[in-house]
């Protein structure tokens, strides 16, 4: 049985979830003010690979996100559907 504490898993190619769903509010190269949750950011190619993967300008929350069983699940479509939850969960109230 796998710990809460490893349960990284291998990113799934094509995914995008995480480039897509959350807001960021850090630069990102070509987007100076983040990103809103739920658009694309623009440094996702057109098979949903990160650009600016393993760059130093790549921002923080980038770096710090880790594919993980609990976040991303075994399906694309479960990644986006618990990525949009933590995002809505998390917004600020208006």
């Amino acid at each position: 049985m796998t710990s809460n504490s490893d349960q990284s898993i291998t990113c799934r190619a094509g995914c995008g979830a995480c480039c897509i769903v959350p807001s960021i509010s850090s630069p990102i190269p070509g987007m100076p003010d983040g990103k809103p949750a739920g658009q694309r950011c623009i440094q996702l190619d057109e098979h949903n690979r990160c650009k600016v993967f393993g760059l130093a300008s790549r921002p923080q929350v980038c770096l710090d996100f880790n594919a993980r069983a609990d976040t991303c699940g075994t399906s694309n479509s479960f990644a986006f559907d618990h990525l949009i939850a933590l995002e809505q969960a998390t917004a600020p109230s208006n």
